[in-house]
């Protein structure tokens, strides 16, 4: 994946995050790179930043050759245990009602404040979705898409609110989520919904972005919980 920007402290709080939730044990040993990329939605450079930090912390050994291996108690973990008990506490419906209050007005935002540059990269996430060869690989992609928005409003505030909901996303069980064939279809929803999103935002229409996101939260919450 492209470096696109994702903030140091929420790499590695997705990292915190993911070794919590999956209860990995001391001498365990952690997924492959190229795993814990997609899983995270993080690009590698992002993800060896993270590993480095906890790496620093005595949380982590590396091994040429084995992996990646965890050791004693994570600094972090009394956040992340908050966030899971927090995420054993709520359901996929009310992580997606959180979604629609604050989503769409990042995407007003987005329209307002985004750069050129930023339009660019969304642009380029939409085709790179549609192209998915996996449904993982697709995730993590939508993953980056929600975020790059979060970014493109130029809000501090909204995007750190936004990488805490996401968070708190990541680690909502939502039950067996059954998935048709290898990757997403041609038809799938969010490729248009994503498009149009960017659409709105590219022509600096505020109120016309925020309707698109919030139809596209809808169309989610539809498609899972419906």
């Amino acid at each position: 994946m492209a470096d696109h920007g994702v903030s140091g402290s929420a790499a590695l709080a997705q990292l915190r995050a993911y070794i919590a939730d999956r209860a990995f044990k001391p001498g365990e040993r952690l997924p492959p790179e190229r795993v814990l990329c997609l899983d995270l939605g993080l690009n590698r450079a992002e993800l060896r930043r993270a590993l480095q930090v906890l790496e620093s912390e005595n949380r982590l050994w590396r091994h040429v050759g084995k992996g990646t291996f965890l050791t004693d108690v994570d600094p972090g973990a009394a956040q992340a245990d908050a966030f899971g008990q927090l995420a054993q506490q709520v359901s996929p419906a009310d992580v997606l009602r959180a979604r629609a209050a604050l989503e769409p007005a990042i995407a007003r935002e987005a329209a307002l404040h985004a750069s050129a540059s930023a339009i660019a990269k969304l642009r380029l996430n939409v085709d790179r979705a549609v192209q998915a060869a996996t449904w993982r690989e697709y995730e993590a992609l939508d993953n980056e898409f929600h975020r790059q928005i979060a970014e493109s409003s130029g809000s501090t505030t909204l995007l750190a609110l936004f990488d805490q909901l996401n968070l708190l996303r990541r680690m909502v069980s939502w039950g067996r989520m059954v998935r048709t064939g290898a990757r997403p279809p041609a038809e799938h929803s969010s490729f248009a919904e994503h498009a149009r999103i960017v659409d709105q935002i590219s022509v600096r229409d505020p109120e016309a972005a925020q309707i698109a996101m919030r139809a596209h939260i809808r169309s989610v919450e539809n498609r899972l919980l419906g």
